[in-house]
């Protein structure tokens, strides 16, 4: 039974929310059971802005996540900060290693270090560094696939960003792209 806990973070303006609901309607576009819950306030204006996703083939007991996720997307080092012990064992650490130089400090747990921002530099929009991370998820643990990332896009963010998509389709590849070489290189 697949069951993903993922804990996506940055600072406010990175997109965090954005993956998260994308994550959260894909999941529900495959018939999966999904949950969303984000958590933000005055972190919009610069903190640590997160949210918590679970898509699952079961039925969801609680939108928490606490001290079990499968994975974990951080976008700045104040989250990696908060949220690296939240991961289970074995949890997959995402780590946008164009703003974290610091590396994972446990052992029990795997991490891939994605230089997001330049790749979305690399493809036209730095605002597509939360896309690549999401990518790179996406080919680590197959919890939806990107073409329903790609349908989601527009219930989402509505049909005046339909002009984005290409953008962000190259994005999702290139995330991919980034985990595979460095998975290979493991």
């Amino acid at each position: 039974m697949m069951l993903e806990k993922v804990i996506m973070a940055g600072f406010g303006g990175q997109g965090v929310m954005a993956i998260g609901k994308l994550l959260a309607y894909a999941g529900m576009l495959e018939d999966k059971q999904v949950s969303w819950l984000p958590s933000y306030g005055p972190e919009m204006r610069g903190g640590t802005a997160n949210c918590d996703v679970i898509v699952s083939e079961k039925l969801i007991g609680s939108p928490i996540i606490t001290n079990d996720a499968t994975a974990a997307i951080v976008m700045n080092l104040p989250s990696m900060d908060k949220f690296e012990s939240h991961l289970a064992p074995n949890g997959k650490l995402i780590i946008n290693k164009s703003l974290i130089e610091k590396e994972a400090t446990r052992d029990d747990i795997l991490a891939y270090y994605i230089d997001a921002n330049e790749i979305a530099m690399d493809i036209g929009n730095s605002k597509a560094a939360n896309m690549v991370m999401l990518g790179a998820y996406l080919e680590l643990t197959k919890a939806v696939k990107p073409e329903s990332i790609i349908k989601a896009f527009t219930k989402v963010f509505g049909e005046s960003k339909a002009k984005f998509i290409p953008l962000n389709e190259e994005a999702l590849k290139r995330g991919a792209e980034a985990v595979k070489k460095q998975a290979t290189l493991v």
